[in-house]
């Protein structure tokens, strides 16, 4: 049950075993950086952070002659010392656009996330004294703008995204409607749990059917970092999930070892995270065809609505299990102005008068 389920300690198992297999390819400045990082940091995150600095350490080898025939794993700290800030600039235009070889095209975000590894490798070790300068010091990152934009889902569309998983829409063949039908209770109960507890896509797909409890209307799911987390949700999504345990998921055969899962696939497999999310864009753009909407716009649209009931952004960071507060209050800043507009009205500057007023003056 929750983290302790077979399906994370093989995740975890699996995530172990592929940061070996990327540290084993990166130069022991990196290594040493990544392992300092290892005690404050998700193996999810070291794996991307691997990833990141395998590609600067790759743009190296094959844009400057020196490291030509040089394995990556033999760089040395002294050879990176040496670049210069021009350099590391450079390596940004090729994050931005690059369409010789490997092409790829990244906006600001990415490119942000992207040169944050880097960033630290070689703060690590400047502060430590392995390296004298520092060549990412007069680098400037790209500057992010808060999105307070944030799309979500008003009532209507959500109820129409619902109606789309239960009834299809006029421009789907027949065949369609048939390959709906099939997994119509799964999707109805994936997309309503996730709209009324606002659980990550990754916490929906690992759930196993003993982290479901009826009896109090309540799930043990594995958050984001790890930790395990016990939720509640309403009659509302009691009634979809019952209907898909009772119906589809009783007639479903497993593979081995896929026994416990909550949500299959086709194949009689635990459904992944793709999966939810294709399931997710399919009916959303049946639904609300002029909106972007993915798992995490269903968070949104839950988070969004429980502050507007509650006004606790507490209680919603709580739910989300957001672990810092403030991630919650700049999502929903956008509210928070609306709160602002009504209070605007709120207080009159000069009452009138009332009679019961100028009988008691």
């Amino acid at each position: 049950m929750g983290k302790d389920s077979d399906y994370y300690k093989e995740k975890k198992k699996q995530q172990t075993l592929k940061f070996r297999e990327l540290i084993a390819e990166l130069p022991g400045f990196a290594t040493d950086y990544l392992y300092d990082k290892e005690v404050s940091s998700q193996v999810s995150t070291l794996i991307s952070y691997a990833y990141d600095l395998l590609t600067f350490f790759r743009y190296i080898k094959d844009m400057n002659p020196r490291f030509k025939d040089t394995p990556i794993k033999n760089f040395r700290l002294e050879d990176m010392e040496r670049l210069t800030s021009e350099d590391i600039v450079e390596y940004q235009r090729y994050l931005e656009l690059n369409e010789k070889g490997e092409k790829h095209e990244n906006g600001k975000k990415a490119i942000a996330r992207k040169m944050s590894p880097l960033r630290g490798m070689f703060q690590y070790h400047f502060e430590h004294g392995y390296i004298e300068s520092n060549p990412m010091a007069l680098v400037k990152l790209p500057r992010l703008k808060k999105d307070k934009n944030i799309i979500r889902m008003n009532s209507e569309e959500i109820s129409a995204l619902l109606d789309a998983i239960e009834h299809g829409n006029e421009q789907m063949s027949e065949r369609q409607r048939n390959y709906c039908k099939r997994t119509m209770q799964r999707d109805l109960a994936i997309l309503t749990l996730m709209l009324g507890t606002g659980i990550r896509v990754s916490e929906c797909a690992g759930l196993d059917i003993n982290d479901i409890n009826f009896s109090d209307n309540s799930m043990t799911i594995v958050r984001k970092g790890g930790g395990q987390d016990v939720l509640y949700f309403g009659d509302e999504v009691a009634f979809v999930l019952k209907n898909y345990i009772d119906g589809e998921r009783a007639r479903i055969i497993p593979e081995k070892n896929q026994e416990n899962a909550l949500f299959y696939s086709l194949q009689n497999k635990r459904i992944s995270v793709d999966a939810i999310e294709n399931l997710v864009k399919k009916y959303a753009k049946m639904a609300v065809p002029t909106k972007k909407i993915t798992p995490h716009k269903l968070r949104s649209t839950y988070g969004t609505a429980l502050y507007r009931e509650t006004g606790d952004i507490r209680l919603v960071a709580d739910v989300l299990g957001h672990e810092n507060v403030n991630t919650t209050i700049d999502y929903y800043a956008a509210i928070e102005d609306e709160h602002k507009r009504r209070a605007a009205n709120a207080v009159s500057v000069r009452k009138r008068q009332t009679s019961e007023d100028i009988d008691n003056g």
